[in-house]
């Protein structure tokens, strides 16, 4: 098979797995609530749900008078409700909105039009949030900081029932971390027996997705049991059925681009990962964990722990082993595994990412070095067949049947494979969307800069400078190869073209993805010329 129809192929390889990713997206219709729109205006009050037996919420307004409670450390901007002790807004401090802005990345919010909020409490026979109303803590202060020098912080929220039955809520802030634990210490001063239930779920308005077939991202719930690592659960599974798994650990989470908010209870407790969807258009997805009896004047500690932040794989393996999995690999997740270790390993060294990214680049191209000779040295011989084919061609002229036959003969005699091209090709495909992914799904190549223009590699080249220079040399790779007199007049005319098509996929592309076709194509040009230089000095031309 020719160099050119190797280009062809992986060409239609590539726009083919592209356009499946973008069938996978918009297979499932949405359902009627995403079409809210988001808003930033604040609202004028908080409100809160509790999952019922049947995961059904009743709205509960603030009482008069009420004060968000505010938390701030080195990596979060929080706000807490103190009527449920729900969290209605999250600020990543380290991450920005936009590279040139100063403005911190919301995750959590809750606006006129958009909720996005983490709800936990407690439910069950005794429990302190139900249907008729929230339990209503109080805290010694409406704002607390994680102050210099200082390790942790511990946010205490306070509420006693009628009969004397004291909640203490702790939030757990970590400095240099992003997920808080989360505690109710519990003081049962009444006669008779407590029987508690925790609960934690996310809630969050249905929106159109915003990926596009360039930049597929997802957006919406995920969730593990025992028996299933890793799944997704988006707005419209969860508006068709509602879960009800059963299961020792597990976690409930809300994904999107970068981010990620997750529960996570203990991973030795018995839990129920649900999920519902609201009449006004929200999503839920959380747990319920195990039933806690607590005997009279006993006291006794119920905890779980919230995530919200950047797709860490490390911290998120710390809390459970499978909710590293949010960044989502796809179908070639063991091949794009090994790419991401090698890319944090080559940034440690070199602490530039575009720089990491041709150090893989040039790895790869190390790696398959044996399989490009032996593809280059089976296009060479092939070469020198082409006076030979164009005889067969005229001989043969429109029987195309006694053409092929002519042909694999001829092949055989000169000891010839025509697929021998091939291989690297298809091996090429895997690695380079495998790396698609990983630079698609790493939070860490957000806002990362390379050099002079590109201050972004995790977005498109804003003057097209590398997606030009990448279609510049896949025309000079073209034309090192000549036509084949074999091929049709329409082939011809598609190879031509070919430079110019992947050009303009390549101008939406992110630039550290263009960036990594591009070295490759100029190695390729390289080794091509030295091997092709070799082969003349052994008489094959």
């Amino acid at each position: 098979m020719e160099s050119q129809r190797n280009i062809l192929l992986i060409g239609l390889l590539f726009v083919s797995f592209l356009l499946w990713q973008q069938w996978q997206s918009d297979k499932a219709p949405q359902p009627a609530q995403s079409q809210v729109a988001a808003q930033t205006t604040p609202a004028t009050n908080y409100s809160a749900d509790v999952p019922e037996a049947d995961n059904v919420g009743v709205p509960v307004q603030l009482p008069a008078n009420t004060e968000i409670i505010t938390v701030k450390t080195d990596t979060l901007d929080i706000k807490i409700n103190p009527v449920g002790g729900d969290i209605v807004y999250a600020a990543l401090v380290k991450h920005k909105v936009e590279i040139d802005q100063n403005d911190p990345f919301v995750i959590l919010e809750q606006t006129n039009d958009f909720t996005y909020i983490a709800q936990s409490g407690l439910i069950g026979r005794n429990g302190i949030d139900t249907a008729q109303g929230r339990a209503y803590f109080s805290a010694p202060s409406e704002s607390f900081t994680l102050a210099d020098g200082q390790d942790s912080l511990v946010v205490p929220l306070t509420f006693t029932d009628a009969n004397g039955a004291v909640y203490v809520k702790n939030f757990t802030f970590t400095r240099g971390q992003y997920d808080v634990k989360v505690d109710y210490n519990i003081s049962n001063n009444t006669a008779e027996a407590l029987q508690l239930q925790m609960y934690g779920q996310i809630k969050q308005t249905v929106r159109p997705s915003e990926s596009s077939m360039m930049m597929p991202t997802y957006r919406g719930s995920a969730f593990s049991t025992q028996d299933t690592r890793y799944e997704k659960y988006d707005f419209s599974d969860i508006a068709k059925s509602n879960l009800n798994q059963t299961t020792l650990g597990g976690w409930a989470a809300m994904l999107q681009h970068y981010f990620v908010s997750a529960w996570v209870p203990p991973a030795n407790d018995s839990n129920t990962i649900f999920s519902s969807m609201s009449a006004g258009g929200l999503a839920n997805i959380g747990f319920r964990g195990s039933v806690h009896d607590i005997a009279p004047g006993a006291q006794q500690t119920i905890s779980s722990h919230f995530y919200v932040g950047p797709k860490d794989q490390k911290a998120l393996s710390a809390l459970s082993e499978s909710l590293n999995l949010v960044v989502d690999y796809g179908f070639l997740w063991w091949l794009a595994i090994p790419i991401h270790w090698l890319l944090m390993m080559f940034q440690s060294f070199v602490g530039n990412w575009g720089a990491a990214i041709i150090l893989i680049t040039l790895t790869v191209r190390f790696i398959m070095y044996p399989l490009t000779k032996s593809q280059y040295t089976s296009m060479a011989k092939m070469r020198n067949l082409q006076p030979k084919l164009a005889e067969l061609k005229d001989r043969y002229g429109e029987d195309r049947q006694k053409m092929g036959q002519a042909m694999m003969e001829l092949y055989k005699k000169e000891k010839v494979n025509p697929m021998g091209g091939c291989l690297p090709i298809f091996l090429q495909m895997p690695i380079f969307i495998a790396l698609y992914w990983v630079l698609l799904e790493s939070y860490e190549l957000r806002h990362a800069p390379f050099m002079l223009w590109i201050d972004d590699l995790s977005v498109q080249d804003p003057y097209y400078v590398l997606p030009l220079l990448m279609g510049a040399s896949m025309w000079f790779m073209q034309k090192m190869q000549p036509m084949s007199p074999t091929m049709d007049p329409m082939q011809i005319k598609m190879m031509q073209w070919m430079p110019v098509i992947f050009t303009v996929f390549f101008l939406w592309f992110p630039a550290g993805l263009v960036l990594y076709w591009l070295v490759g194509n100029l190695v390729a040009i390289i080794q091509q010329k030295v091997i092709y230089a070799n082969l003349e000095k052994s008489g094959i031309k």
